[in-house]
């Protein structure tokens, strides 16, 4: 645990990122003495965390059952792919025009390294190389309030983007995706480059909605 932070944040973003990468699985019951039994604290800040989390919605109180990790559900999901699609299409966009040759050393770099990552089967290392790579495309925009609003939905889109990469049945497509967003902004094709993004994200929620209702029908 972070000895700078105050507990209830220490508590609070073991939790989220717990959550975030699935170790919580979506249903699975929060209880407080369990929870701080596992991280060696009083129940006081587990119970700021639990509510913090309900806010975001990440966490949802459930009567006679108490609090429970949301759902994924397809209208969440919806919501946030539906934002996300158009700020990476512009995103490509304006990164045609401006990414640095520096900027396209390191994007290429990126690709490179999501291909090893993809090759470990690690999930978490996958997930952590795609936001890597899709961070030097927003950064190369230079547009701060854009940045600001993926950066909103980045935590948001983590949960979305892990249950995709799951599903390794789909890793050489986000390889080939990958390929096609850098090598259209080396272009400068704003076209191909905004259409690939688009495509990126409709891939995901295509996948991501068979997962949801996979564990659906499973239930």
């Amino acid at each position: 645990m972070d000895e700078f932070l105050p507990l209830r944040d220490v508590v609070f973003n073991t939790l989220r990122q717990a959550i975030l990468i699935g170790e919580l699985k979506p249903g699975e019951r929060l209880m407080e003495i369990h929870l701080a039994d596992r991280l060696g604290v009083s129940r006081t800040p587990i119970r700021e965390a639990i509510h913090k989390l309900e806010r975001e919605g990440l966490v949802t109180i459930v009567p006679r059952r108490g609090a429970e990790v949301a759902q994924i559900t397809e209208k969440s999901m919806n919501d946030v792919l539906e934002v996300r699609r158009a700020l990476d299409a512009l995103c490509v966009e304006l990164a045609c025009d401006r990414i640095t040759e520096e900027g396209l050393e390191d994007l290429r770099a990126a690709c490179d390294n999501f291909e090893q990552c993809v090759k470990t089967k690690d999930s978490k290392k996958i997930a952590q190389a795609d936001v890597a790579l899709h961070d030097i495309i927003v950064q190369a925009t230079g547009n701060q309030r854009l940045i600001q609003l993926v950066n909103n939905l980045s935590e948001q889109m983590y949960r979305y983007r892990f249950e995709y990469i799951k599903d390794s049945s789909q890793h050489e497509t986000l390889v080939e995706e990958h390929r096609i967003i850098y090598q259209s902004i080396v272009r400068k094709d704003k076209e191909t480059a905004a259409e690939a993004a688009r495509t990126h994200i409709d891939n995901q929620k295509k996948a991501i909605i068979r997962q949801i209702r996979l564990d659906r029908a499973s239930e």
